[in-house]
C-alpha cells in the first residue's frame, strides 16, 4: 500500500508532531484536533490516525485508519465498516499498565489498607492479618494481549487466574480458560473479576443482573469498556453484597456526570480512564512501525478483524 498523505487527529497533536518529526518521514502530514477536521481533509488524506471518528465522518475516503488507542469501538460502534479500508490499532504497554493498575487495587484489598487507615484515624490498635494472594482466585474476562499480560502479573504473585473468552481456547498464564457461554461455572468461587474485554455487540451489557447473581462478595474491576457493564445492576449487586467493592476506570458516559451515584458510593473507586494511557511516544512508535509494515506488505499483528470488532 502506498501511503503519502497522513491526517493526524488528536487532542495531543503537539506531542505527536514532536515525536513524528524525529522519524523524518517522507510524507505529507496534517495535524488537527477533531473539531477542526473537515470533509476536505478526508478527501486529501489516504491515512487517518486518531482515537475515533465522529459518527458522520466518511472514513471510506481513506485507505487506512489507525487507532491511537487499543480499542476500536470508537470507529466501529454503530456503523458499517467498509472492509476495503484497513483498520489497525495501537499496541504498546497497555497490558503492563493495566496489570499494575489491577494489582495495586487487589493488594490494597488483600492488605486491608482501608481498614488500617480507618483504625489509624481512630487511634485503634487492632491486628488484622492480611490475606495471601496465593489463596485468591481471579477471573479475567478477555484473554488477548492485555488479558494475558494481566494474568502473567497476577500469576507471578501466586494467584489462581482463570480466563473467559469467546472461544475458550487455552492461553498462557491462565490456570484455565472457559468460553463466555459457560462462564457462570467459573465465576462462582471468584474473589476478583477483571474485565479487559473490548466493546462489541457480544460484550455490551455482559455484566448484568444475571452475571452478578452468580457471584458473592467479589472485587469487580472494569478496565475494558463502560458499556460492558449494566450500571444499575452493578449498584444493586453492591447493595446485595454480591460485589464487595468495585474499581471502575471506564463508564457508559465519559466524563462521568457529577450527578452519577457512583461518585459518592463508599464501595466504589473511580479513576478517569487512566489504567492504560496512550503516551505520545508509544503511539508514534507503534504508528510508524505499522506504517512501515503497511507499505512493505508485512503481516500486521495489530490489524483489526472487522467481524470480531478487535
Amino acid at each position: 500500500m502506498d501511503i503519502q498523505k497522513i491526517m493526524i487527529v488528536s487532542p495531543m497533536i503537539n506531542e505527536l508532531k514532536e515525536y513524528i518529526e524525529q522519524y523524518n518521514l517522507d510524507k505529507e502530514i496534517r495535524y488537527l484536533t477533531e473539531d477542526k477536521l473537515t470533509e476536505e481533509d478526508l478527501e486529501w488524506a489516504d491515512t487517518f490516525c486518531g482515537f475515533q471518528i465522529k459518527k458522520n465522518t466518511d472514513y471510506s475516503k481513506v485507505k487506512w485508519v489507525h487507532s491511537l488507542g487499543a480499542g476500536v469501538d470508537g470507529f466501529l460502534s454503530g456503523r458499517h465498516w467498509d472492509e476495503n479500508v484497513l483498520l489497525t490499532r495501537t499496541v504498546c504497554s497497555f497490558g503492563q499498565r493495566i496489570g499494575e493498575y489491577c494489582l495495586s487495587y487487589i493488594l490494597r484489598d488483600a492488605q486491608v489498607h482501608q481498614k488500617f487507615a480507618e483504625q489509624q484515624h481512630e487511634k485503634a490498635w487492632n491486628a488484622i492479618t492480611p490475606e495471601l494472594l496465593s489463596k485468591k482466585k481471579t477471573v479475567i474476562y478477555g484473554t488477548g494481549e492485555i488479558g494475558q499480560k494481566v494474568a502473567g502479573i497476577l500469576s507471578a504473585f501466586g494467584m489462581n487466574v482463570y480466563g473467559i473468552s469467546l472461544s475458550g481456547k487455552p492461553k498462557a498464564a491462565f490456570n484455565q480458560v472457559a468460553a463466555v457461554d459457560s462462564h457462570f461455572s467459573v465465576i462462582k468461587e471468584a474473589d476478583y473479576v477483571i474485565n479487559t474485554l473490548p466493546l462489541t455487540d457480544k460484550t455490551a451489557d455482559l455484566f448484568d443482573k444475571a452475571f452478578f447473581e452468580q457471584v458473592k462478595g467479589i472485587g469487580f474491576l472494569n478496565v475494558g469498556r463502560g458499556k460492558s457493564v449494566d450500571e444499575a445492576a452493578l449498584m444493586e449487586a453492591i447493595e446485595k453484597k454480591q460485589v464487595r467493592f468495585a474499581v471502575l476506570d471506564v463508564f457508559q458516559e465519559e466524563p462521568l456526570p457529577a450527578s452519577h451515584p457512583f461518585w459518592e458510593h463508599p464501595a466504589i473507586t473511580i479513576t478517569p480512564h487512566i489504567s492504560a494511557v496512550t503516551t505520545a511516544k508509544e503511539a508514534v512508535n507503534c504508528f510508524v512501525d505499522t506504517l512501515e509494515k503497511v507499505e512493505s506488505g508485512q503481516t500486521l499483528e495489530n490489524k483489526v478483524d472487522i467481524q470480531k470488532g478487535y
